[in-house]
């Protein structure tokens, strides 16, 4: 949808885009920031979206074939990425009932399995190679510097900062001591990792051929 109405604002001077795309870029760095000082973990996914979603209206703005490609494939891998973060958090609540953090931590020693996905997960969210993610970012990073070199400096930032928080989020749930109000707890169901496996096997068949999302958007001629 972004995609599809941006090219229809057009203004008579692509100068009046300017602002918008800073505000953007910095929109990144301050959700990202308010993310470091969450300790409700659906609530830190959630400000996660809203600072990846910074990249892609930036993106989106800026119109370029490079940036466009970025911005489908980023919304594509961080659609996937956040949707299994949201299944993982509601393991966790349905075990715990409880959404904060420090109630629902050292999860490791109880659902060892489960903290495979979370890894993998997270790494995901902070576009390690050679995720589909770190191809939208580069894409579009690529894209904003060529158009300002000086976005290199925010967006090297909020890359920065979504490294910091979602290693927080991890070793926060996972690596803690255990609280001593968890005694018991459910083991996790066949059902649970098909869930999880139902989203991470599209991201790494993204892997081998990432063009059958960027199709539409050639990157052949220019950034």
């Amino acid at each position: 949808g972004i995609i599809r109405i941006t090219p229809m604002l057009n203004p008579a001077s692509t100068e009046l885009y300017y602002p918008f795309i800073m505000l953007a870029i910095w929109g990144i760095i301050m959700t990202s920031s308010i993310c470091l000082r969450q300790t409700d973990l659906k609530s830190l996914i959630a400000y996660s979206s809203v600072s990846h979603m910074g990249l892609v209206i930036a993106a989106s703005l800026i119109q370029t074939p490079w940036s466009l490609a970025g911005a489908v494939a980023l919304m594509i891998a961080h659609g996937l990425t956040s949707s299994v973060l949201f299944c993982l958090a509601n393991t966790n609540y349905e075990r715990t009932h409880s959404r904060t953090m420090l109630l629902a931590r050292g999860l490791q020693l109880m659902l060892p399995l489960m903290t495979t996905w979370w890894l993998l997960a997270n790494l995901m969210n902070m576009a390690l190679p050679p995720t589909i993610n770190l191809t939208g970012e580069l894409l579009i990073i690529t894209s904003t510097f060529n158009w300002s070199s000086l976005t290199i400096i925010m967006t090297g930032a909020g890359t920065l900062l979504t490294a910091t928080y979602s290693l927080y989020m991890f070793l926060t749930t996972q690596r803690n001591k255990l609280p001593t109000n968890i005694v018991k707890m459910e083991p996790t169901q066949t059902r649970e990792h098909l869930l999880m496996a139902l989203h991470i096997t599209p991201m790494l068949l993204l892997l081998m051929k990432p063009g059958l999302i960027m199709g539409p958007f050639t990157c052949h001629y220019s950034l």
